[in-house]
């Protein structure tokens, strides 16, 4: 569900063809690096209007019409995510969106709340084993500058959607939600989904409130994450 609310689902190649190849137009295993005016000759768009008679009545069709994605990751590693294997779990669930990213090619945003003040670990790149590293290295500490990482993500978001007007952007939110106050709240400007990990005995509920109060989807981390008894990680 994490992932749909993402648009994260796996893309699954079929047919003899499904290997990246390189392209014979410079486009390697990376794919088309051309404009889309060198793609391939559409013929049946072509047809439509008559036979051509020279080059330019070629009708081209564009090498990739898909949107770039980009997927921004905020953190939180207060102190009270240690509690109860909270952290854990949702080291698992950042695991896997991270090797989706890599496959998926999809450009990548961190934004570590924890400590004092929230910083930015990765910032619009493809994914790497570099994450795979920090995230073998998350620990929980210090307070909660959650509301700190929410506008940073909001200024970081406007401002990268001026210069991308078209990339497709996504916001997943790990938090246990443990606030001591919760003030007016503005929606951030991409579709968003906020993970709940608090998991003690007796929960506050307030990460529930928070995703009201930004008008984002919300799951709990127990129906999601991977190694839960009783749960599996789907894709829908």
């Amino acid at each position: 569900m994490a992932k749909k609310a993402l648009s994260i689902r796996p893309r699954t190649a079929t047919g003899a063809d499904a290997r990246n190849r390189p392209g014979r137009l410079g486009g390697g295993l990376r794919g088309a690096v051309r404009a889309g005016a060198q793609g391939r000759i559409d013929w049946a768009a072509t047809l439509r209007q008559g036979r051509p008679q020279c080059r330019e009545q070629l009708v081209l069709r564009p090498r990739s019409q898909q949107a770039d994605e980009l997927w921004l990751v905020l953190v939180d590693a207060s102190a009270s995510t240690r509690r109860h294997g909270a952290l854990s779990l949702a080291k698992g669930v950042l695991a896997e969106l991270f090797d989706s990213a890599y496959r998926q090619r999809a450009r990548l945003a961190v934004l570590q709340a924890g400590g004092r003040e929230a910083q930015w670990l990765w910032q619009g790149r493809k994914a790497s084993a570099e994450l795979h590293r920090w995230l073998q290295a998350l620990g929980a500490g210090g307070g909660t500058p959650l509301l700190d990482a929410l506008q940073q993500a909001g200024d970081w978001l406007l401002c990268r959607q001026r210069a991308k007007p078209q990339e497709r952007q996504r916001l997943l939110i790990l938090t246990d939600g443990r606030l001591r106050d919760l003030p007016e709240l503005a929606p951030l400007p991409c579709p968003t989904l906020l993970l709940d990990t608090e998991r003690a005995p007796i929960r506050l509920g307030r990460a529930r409130q928070l995703a009201q109060a930004l008008e984002a989807d919300y799951h709990h981390i127990d129906d999601l994450a991977p190694g839960v008894p009783g749960r599996t990680w789907r894709t829908p």
